[in-house]
């Protein structure tokens, strides 16, 4: 069973108005970590898969609470790349429904060992307007909002529309011309800041506090555009691998990050 939350939030005072109820499941004590929103599209790129599980990873291991929403794409990736004792997931439902039914188990996993918010009562099915809902809440509880891959008119962008009413600084991933369109034009207007390096990034919140930070070699060095025979002499053929897999193309002696 869900329970009332009856301890204010501060931090949800830059909300268009508090709301007026909110239920959850799960240990409240994360609402007292540094907490960072993590939005973007339900079907990222590889690259943007990649990016944001290593993201949400090294913001968690400095104690980092990563908050997204529980839906497909981007938002299962930060929760699951930052570990379900890591995250809050605000869901557009009432907490007796899973959804979507494919994040299930991962929004389970989040029940017992990190939390899970809601506005809604049991029994709430999720609709249109309640994924607007649910947006402003998880762009209310953190500190920055980052943006890994969006449309130009996607709910993400909305997200960013709440971050800029209040306030709230925006990072966003560099992408390739023609990619992440939304994201592309933050940037090119001024109004958020590229991450170029995740762990340099992280880095501002504190040092890891394991020394076991995932970090994948083989990606970071595809990230500066290397040349294929760059690529075979420090990691063999890992890259044949990683072509196959869709994650790189090899295009003129040069391999780039899909």
């Amino acid at each position: 069973m869900s329970q009332a939350l009856t301890r204010p939030i501060p931090a949800l005072d830059a909300m268009k108005k508090y709301p007026k109820s909110l239920y959850y499941r799960g240990d409240l004590r994360l609402l007292d970590r540094p907490k960072v929103s993590i939005v973007g599209t339900r079907r990222p790129s590889p690259y943007t898969q990649e990016s944001t599980r290593l993201l949400a990873h090294a913001l968690a291991k400095r104690g980092v609470c990563v908050v997204s929403g529980a839906a497909m794409g981007v938002d299962a990736l930060a929760h699951t790349g930052a570990g379900a004792d890591n995250t809050i997931a605000v869901v557009a439902n009432g907490l007796d429904i899973r959804y979507p039914a494919v994040n299930k188990q991962l929004i389970e996993s989040i029940e017992t060992q990190g939390l899970v918010l809601s506005q809604f009562p049991e029994g709430s099915r999720p609709a249109s307007w309640s994924f607007v809902v649910r947006n402003e809440l998880v762009v209310a509880l953190g500190d920055i909002l980052i943006v890994t891959e969006a449309d130009l008119k996607s709910g993400s962008m909305r997200s960013v529309a709440y971050a800029q009413q209040m306030g709230k600084a925006i990072y966003v991933l560099p992408h390739r011309l023609g990619e992440s369109l939304g994201s592309c034009s933050l940037l090119q207007e001024g109004n958020a800041q590229a991450i170029w390096d995740i762990e340099q990034f992280a880095s501002q919140f504190g040092q890891a506090v394991e020394s076991d930070v995932v970090r994948d070699e083989f990606f970071y060095f595809c990230q500066t555009a290397p040349t294929f025979d760059a690529v075979v002499a420090k990691f063999g053929s890992r890259v044949y691998e990683a072509e196959l897999e869709g994650i790189v193309t090899i295009h003129n002696g040069i391999v780039r990050l899909l």
